[in-house]
């Protein structure tokens, strides 16, 4: 079967090279990657491209899918209160998927209780948040801890779309 990959994105401005390049990078290794937003529909990035998520927050089951990865953007800000957004990221790593977030969703990670006492990077400008839940900020471009990877922003797309890569081939060898 076809490894699904679930990527979730702020309905409006989420960082467009955080959502395409790691995409790009999974399909083009036989990924499906499915696109969950708070409804499901047209999703505008910050850089002004435009996406359909297949699918809504609501009804995401997390089973499905063997990564979970929170797309930044400034409209990445939006989910860090979102109990959804934080019960989906519990759920996918009680269950041992693969937990991504890049730019300012690490933010979710944290707020979710997820990264206490974990190695995680973020956007710089909000490193407090992750401080503030305990973890323990690197300051990486790509970090990871566990089943978590984390990645500080745009810049670092290519290689957080990379070490996720990485981690789903090695979790299919454990098998």
């Amino acid at each position: 079967a076809q490894e699904k990959i679930l990527m979730i994105i702020a309905k409006n401005g989420f960082r467009d090279e955080e959502l395409f390049v790691p995409r790009e990078i999974l399909q083009s290794h036989g990924y499906e990657v499915e696109i969950a937003s708070v409804s499901r529909g047209k999703c505008k990035g910050m850089l002004g491209k435009e996406v359909i998520a297949d699918i809504s927050l609501h009804d995401v089951d997390v089973r499905n899918y063997a990564a979970v990865i929170f797309v930044g953007g400034i409209g990445a800000k939006s989910y860090w209160k979102n109990k959804r957004a934080q019960e989906i990221a519990r759920f996918a790593y009680k269950d041992g998927k693969i937990v991504g977030a890049i730019c300012l969703a690490p933010g979710i990670l944290a707020r979710a209780g997820l990264l206490k006492g974990k190695k995680a990077t973020i956007w710089p400008g909000a490193k407090s948040e992750l401080i503030k839940a305990g973890a323990i900020y690197t300051g990486k471009g790509v970090e990871e801890d566990g089943n978590i990877i984390t990645a500080d922003g745009p810049g670092s797309a290519w290689a957080f779309g990379e070490k996720i890569l990485e981690n789903l081939k090695a979790q299919e060898i454990k098998q």
